[in-house]
């Protein structure tokens, strides 16, 4: 399998399909590079090179007991990218890969990166403080911890339901992208899945956003039920100079799986203006 080793020994897995303008995906939690895959065949038909890795702790990724927080995630992206000596590169993050390349880009600049696309992203806070009121309760994160404590294969299986939208009216939701979720969840390490919990949640991006200066597209659903819109993609969109904010009306937070034509066209269109 394709994988780089980072500073710390730590061996990170990799897709890389396609030739051309490279684009870079960040999957979200509890996920793996397997997440993309939809976006990925698309874009690399489109003649560009896809490249999606499985973050530290997840997939086929090893398992560290440390590193799994966000500057780590993010020095990690940086390693693969310059090991690849990736230039020009297109960074799309799904929701806690969103707050990966949100890092990526505050700590070492923009100097490979030619836009950025945030999904559903986790940017600019999750929980609630005295200056985010807007965000969720630590109970919230809490009950996820504790839920995967309890009986993770099963959390894994019922957080579907709000993750796909498959508790709102005429969801089409299939059982195999719902197993295709638990599968990828399982193959994340017990350690990672739960320190990137603390990782998503209580990291701030707010300064990181501010020094994005690439073009920069921000998609989000407006059912998102795992990280609500309005404290996240349209705090984000304020916040990152000259940001497009396309907001799908109805969408869940799997929208890379549920709207996968609507997300690639605008992808497409998005990597080509």
């Amino acid at each position: 399998m394709p994988t780089i080793t980072t500073k710390d020994g730590t061996r990170i897995y990799y897709k890389d399909w396609g030739t051309g303008q490279p684009v870079v995906f960040s999957h979200g939690w509890p996920l793996s590079a397997d997440a993309w895959d939809d976006q990925m065949v698309f874009l690399g038909s489109h003649g560009y090179r896809a490249i999606a890795h499985d973050r530290r702790g997840h997939g086929r990724s090893s398992q560290p007991w440390d590193g799994n927080e966000m500057d780590t995630y993010a020095d990690d992206l940086a390693a693969l990218t310059e090991a690849l000596d990736l230039k020009d590169a297109v960074h799309v993050g799904h929701s806690a890969g969103g707050g990966e390349v949100a890092r990526y880009i505050g700590r070492h600049g923009t100097k490979r990166v030619a836009k950025a696309v945030l999904i559903g992203a986790v940017t600019p806070l999750m929980l609630l403080t005295e200056a985010n009121p807007g965000g969720l309760p630590m109970e919230v994160f809490d009950k996820i911890r504790a839920g995967i404590l309890a009986d993770r294969s099963q959390f894994f299986k019922d957080i579907t339901v709000t993750f796909y939208g498959v508790n709102r009216p005429g969801s089409k939701v299939s059982q195999g992208l719902r197993d295709s979720f638990w599968r990828q969840g399982m193959q994340a390490g017990f350690k990672a899945v739960l320190d990137c919990i603390k990782a998503f949640s209580e990291t701030d991006f707010t300064e990181d956003l501010k020094k994005i200066d690439v073009p920069t597209l921000i998609i989000h659903g407006d059912d998102d039920q795992i990280v609500p819109i309005n404290d996240s993609a349209l705090l984000s969109a304020a916040l990152v100079k000259g940001a497009t904010l396309k907001v799908y009306k109805g969408a869940d937070h799997g929208l890379c799986s549920t709207r996968k034509d609507q997300v690639n066209a605008d992808l497409l269109a998005f990597i080509r203006a």
